[in-house]
């Protein structure tokens, strides 16, 4: 499609006049006066917002309710004692929550949108919501216009306002003259662009004139406020467990308080032992771990230069099973170097380190290939043309910063090959420089069959060396108006460039890791297949089922497609429209697709794969928001990386988990066993209490900092449909927790059977309770290796956990007045060694069967 200038827009095309923008300092003053250039968010996530939030969970109000019982049973020390743990247990919860929300909002201002502005008369890359008014922002193609603006000068700029007119067709834009005005969007040639728009195509620089809600967008911004995300499917079987528990919590509750009532008479002690029950049946910690591993498990991966723009992301980060990675600057550096110039068939090898002077048979090559690029260019290809250019012909009359653009023919899917026409100073006709793929450039040349074969051997010959080939034509027209086509310009066939795009020095290793852990790893570029078997091979990429082409993938039907792509790794000669399909096709062939991505037509594939990828430091805003990840180093080892933080992010939290279940089995079993047996009740409100003080921060903090497992990258991804639970892993957790309700149990019974006092019996069975938990933590912490080894494993938040718990353990047992409240009497060394000794016979002896079973699974996987 041609692109239509104004008058304004070609005198704007020209070398762009000095502007300086704002001052550092006149910044920061107006983004403090004027606020953050973002919308009102919907809801709120303050302290007030976090404390209210906490104080309305189901365990809160049960310990307040159970306080309020003890009071009407006349035991207000037991009634403050409770509140005492109830505040600790908030703060706990609070802090949990507040740095899991204050990682959320660094996240969130990570992946708003950037801008590139002028401030202190230098380019800057910023933040979106650091733009303030009068801001100096340069836009192009692919960018999310970060603030309304008012239009300086443009050239060819397209902008999509479907988000705020409801009209798909982009809208023409115009240069203002004057003053900024203010103007409704829609229609063409407006010298307005507006926050949130969509530029399409062209560029510009403007001067911002509202941000946040003072834009048009903020207009409308509330109804965007009711937008609610769904949950992910770990978060429904979460709510799901938790429905489950909640009910059979009820159910037993009911059935205790009504047994208690009827046999003891004491309908008062009856509600409390039914809330003691509830308390210790209720998993609240479930969806506080899911919150806190997934929001400091984005914050980890980000560390490792990876942006999680989806947190529900991280949950199939451990399932991709395959990689299909763009080469250019992804497993390549994208630092593009001209290594050698064709003209007909001479040849010359540039060298940058010697002082030679470039024969004048290759002048107009490059002097071309600079014209058909931008003025200010960003692409590597064209800033290498440039920085040819300023080597080789610096001072000569082959450069020409005076004339003015004044048409762009973009690339297209049909034509593989940009035009640019030029208005030269001193010359009546215009000037017109092409560059793209060989082929489309002698397509636009009309070479004959014969030339055209020749050429493609040539740049078959460059690329089967790793090389990138582009080809540059000219052409001169007289006319009044520029064509509407590039076909319709008289070119002529000036040469061809290779240039060299090193592997980055991570690849190889990242390609051979990735497929130690079962995954396969494809590469997709637009380059000449000789150039992709080349990089493929020395990446590491499997060749064995060949490469296959954009024009062979168009020509396959998608169950031919499917059946190809079983054994294909690269693609070449591939457009961004075409590799929605090869995400398509190996979904369909079951594949959990990892998808990178740079450009605005690569949105809708990284939008379809299940993990979208965009790069973060060449990628379009587009793609960027069409991702669930944004790769901030561009590296294809960056994303080994990132999986492998997801696969250990799943395992901890299978862990916590499986943690989570078993240590509740104990904790409800010493609730109500005491009550079917007509025996003294061993827990209260505020045992429970004090168990919970150990569960939360170990589920939420030990676990979540236990490092990888030693075979994560060592074996298959996981389902990607897996449940958080397996019926094995269920009946580990349930097993596990049984044995050491069993060793308490045992304990409690020795204890009666001796005929202790009802203080003493309670004491060692919470003692014997206490230090089983902590063996459960230990137990937990790795999945496929001994307690013993686990001990071995760094983890400090581990030991202080342990060492806190031990320490209020020792607190309540010898501090007369805690032990008192606890209703607990002295314990000698003796019952203390009776206590460790049961927990650790529980825990041992489940440890010793799951190694067991483990083994013999194994055993049968091998088989």
């Amino acid at each position: 499609m041609l692109e239509q200038t104004s008058a304004a827009n070609e005198r704007a095309s020209a070398e762009p006049p000095a502007f300086q923008g704002l001052t550092a300092e006149r910044a920061r003053e107006r983004l403090v006066a004027e606020g953050a250039n973002a919308l009102p968010d919907g809801e709120p996530h303050g302290t007030l917002a976090i404390i209210r939030e906490v104080a309305s969970e189901p365990m809160f109000l049960l310990l307040i309710v159970a306080a309020g019982v003890y009071l009407m049973l006349g035991d207000p020390h037991e009634a403050l004692m409770l509140l005492f743990f109830v505040a600790v247990v908030m703060g706990i919860t609070f802090y949990q929550s507040h740095k899991t929300e204050h990682v959320l909002q660094a996240l969130r201002d990570l992946s708003s949108p950037r801008a590139l502005v002028l401030r202190d008369g230098d380019k800057q890359r910023i933040a979106g919501r650091e733009v303030v008014r009068d801001d100096i922002v340069m836009i192009a193609e692919g960018d999310r216009v970060p603030a309304d603006a008012w239009l300086l000068m443009c050239n060819g700029l397209l902008v999509d306002e479907s988000l705020l007119t409801g009209e798909a067709a982009p809208v023409r834009k115009a240069a203002g003259d004057g003053q900024p005005a203010t103007l409704r969007p829609g229609g063409d040639d407006l010298p307005l662009v507006y926050s949130g728009t969509l530029v399409v195509q062209g560029q510009g620089i403007a001067r911002v004139t509202a941000t946040g809600p003072r834009t048009e967008i903020g207009r409308i911004g509330k109804s965007l406020q009711t937008l609610r995300p769904e949950p992910s499917p770990v978060q429904r079987q979460m709510r799901r467990m938790m429905w489950a528990f909640a009910g059979l919590g009820v159910i037993l509750c009911g059935v205790v308080v009504v047994l208690y009532g009827l046999t003891r008479g004491s309908w008062l002690d009856a509600l409390l032992a039914g809330i003691t029950l509830a308390i210790s049946l209720l998993p609240q910690e479930f969806l506080v771990v899911l919150t806190v591993f997934l929001a400091l498990g984005a914050w980890r991966i980000s560390r490792s230069h990876v942006l999680t723009r989806r947190i529900p992301a991280l949950e199939t980060l451990g399932a991709a099973t395959i990689l299909c990675a763009d080469k250019t600057g992804t497993i390549t550096e994208n630092r593009m170097t001209v290594t050698q110039l064709v003209v007909q068939d001479e040849r010359y090898a540039v060298d940058y380190a010697q002082a030679n002077e470039l024969p004048e048979r290759f002048h107009e090559l490059v002097e071309f290939s600079v014209l058909a690029s931008l003025v200010d260019p960003f692409d590597p290809m064209e800033q290498a043309f440039r920085r040819l250019a300023d080597h080789y012909l610096a001072g000569t009359e082959h450069l020409h910063d005076d004339w003015t653009l004044v048409q762009h023919y973009p690339l297209s899917r049909d034509m593989l090959a940009m035009t640019h026409g030029w208005q030269a100073t001193q010359r009546e006709e215009y000037v017109v420089a092409a560059k793209g793929a060989p082929e489309a450039i002698a397509d636009l040349c009309h070479l004959s069959a014969a030339d055209t074969a020749l050429i493609a051997g040539q740049a078959n010959r460059l690329a089967g060396q790793g090389l990138r080939v582009l080809a540059v034509a000219r052409a001169t027209f007289e006319g009044a108006t520029l064509p509407p086509q590039q076909h319709d310009f008289p070119f002529v066939f000036l040469g061809m460039i290779a240039l060299t795009d090193p592997v980055r020095p991570r690849v190889p290793e990242a390609i051979r890791v990735a497929r130690r852990a079962g995954m396969r790893v494809a590469m997709i570029t637009g380059d000449y297949p000789g150039t992709a078997e080349a990089i493929a091979r020395e990446a590491g990429i499997d060749l064995a089922g060949g490469i296959l082409t954009g024009p062979e993938i168009d020509a396959l039907a998608d169950s031919e497609l499917r059946q190809r792509l079983k054994s294909t790794h690269v693609f070449a000669r591939v457009v961004p429209e075409q590799k929605l399909r090869l995400v398509q096709a190996f979904k369909a062939n079951g594949e959990v697709v990892a998808m990178t991505g740079d450009g605005v037509n690569d949105a809708p594939a990284l939008k379809a794969a299940h993990i979208g990828i965009a790069m973060g430091g060449r990628g379009t805003d587009v793609a960027r928001e069409a991702s669930s990840l944004v790769l901030l180093d561009d590296d294809f080892a960056t994303i080994v990386d990132a999986i492998r933080l997801g696969r250990r992010i799943f395992d901890n939290l299978h862990k916590a988990m499986a943690y989570i279940l078993a240590v509740h089995v104990p904790i409800a079993g010493m609730a109500v066993l005491p009550l079917l047996f007509g025996l003294p009740l061993v827990l209260a409100p505020v045992h429970i209490v004090f168990l919970e003080l150990i569960i939360d921060p170990a589920c939420s903090i030990v676990f979540e900092a236990e490092p990888e497992e030693p075979n994560s990258m060592r074996r298959p991804p996981r389902r990607v449909d897996a449940p958080l639970f397996s019926l094995r892993t269920l009946l580990l957790s349930l097993l596990q927790g049984a044995t050491l309700l069993l060793a308490v149990a045992a304990v409690y019974a020795i204890a009666l059977q001796l005929g202790r006092e009802a203080d003493e019996v309670r004491a060692l069975t919470f003692t014997t309770l206490v230090i089983g938990n902590l063996g459960l933590i230990l137990a937990n912490r790795t999945g496929s290796g001994s307690l013993l080894a686990s001990l071995r494993t760094p983890n400090p938040a581990l030991w202080w956990v342990m060492g806190g718990t031990l320490g209020f353990l020792v607190f309540v047992l010898y501090v007369p007045g805690l032990r008192e409240l606890f209703g607990f009497t002295y314990l000698h060394l003796n019952d203390v060694l009776l206590a460790f000794a049961a927990s650790v016979a529980g825990i041992g002896g489940f440890g010793l069967f799951k190694w067991a079973w483990s083994g013999q699974a194994g055993k049968s996987q091998v088989d």
